[in-house]
């Protein structure tokens, strides 16, 4: 996408203090976009708009429905009306289904469903009143496929694209388009501390460790953040006008 093709485009991007998140935000404001990132912890938030990744942010966790509304209230009167939603905020989980309880069934739900429910809520309307709207919501490739020990974690990433495919088809004619980026396992502090837990439960080292999440990429590699962000910045654009209720696969040519 050529630099200043969002000119005048007001963008929020949520979870958008580090990893995927930061990388969209930086590249959304690399291409003329007004970037507002929210998410749970100042410091990181702070970083990326002192950086010039963003320009603003705003404290919300997004599974609470009034802190993200309020968040985005304070968006819109700073930055104007959003025109582009990036619900990137989400966590991730794991265990035995034997082990998975249903606490943790809700909680991968209002982070990884809810909160995409709660932002596109707020601005679903405001889009569809002006003719033109873009909503990304990062998934994973969780929510294309199945892996063992993560069944809640799968389960909302599945309900999250549900979500996209539905909310795709009641907004086709309004110029909102709605769409998801779906991530293997990519460089963030996320994955990281997934190879620390790896280590300390198999006593593999860091290779071995890496390896074990990277087997399902055929190239063999973690996704770079930057690679997911190009993905989502194209689903942005004017020129992606055609493309809503697709889940895209950033994942090496992981088959789904």
């Amino acid at each position: 996408m050529a630099k200043g093709s969002l000119q005048g485009r007001h963008a929020l991007v949520t979870g958008g203090g580090r990893g995927i998140g930061a990388a969209i935000a930086a590249a959304l404001t690399a291409a003329g976009a007004r970037v507002t990132v929210t998410g749970r912890n100042e410091g990181p938030l702070a970083a990326l708009v002192e950086a010039g990744g963003a320009a603003g942010y705003a404290l919300a966790d997004a599974a609470d429905e009034a802190a993200t509304r309020t968040a985005i209230r304070a968006a819109v009167t700073e930055r104007g009306p959003v025109s582009i939603l990036v619900a990137n905020a989400g966590a991730a989980e794991s265990a035995p289904f034997a082990r998975t309880d249903a606490d943790m069934f809700r909680r991968m739900l209002d982070i990884n469903l809810m909160g995409v429910v709660h932002a596109a809520g707020a601005l679903l309307t405001p889009m569809t009143e002006a003719g033109f709207g873009r909503i990304v919501v990062v998934a994973s490739t969780a929510g294309l496929r199945g892996y063992a020990y993560t069944t809640a974690y799968c389960a909302a990433k599945h309900a999250a694209i549900g979500l996209v495919r539905s909310l795709a088809l009641e907004t086709a004619r309004t110029g909102v388009t709605v769409n998801a980026v779906c991530p293997g396992f990519t460089a963030t502090d996320l994955v990281e501390e997934s190879i620390a837990r790896i280590m300390a439960k198999t006593g593999r080292n860091r290779e071995a460790a890496l390896a074990e999440l990277t087997r399902g990429n055929p190239q063999g590699r973690l996704v770079a953040p930057a690679e997911v962000a190009d993905a989502v910045l194209w689903l942005c654009g004017e020129d992606a006008s055609a493309i809503t209720g697709q889940s895209i696969a950033v994942a090496g040519g992981e088959v789904m």
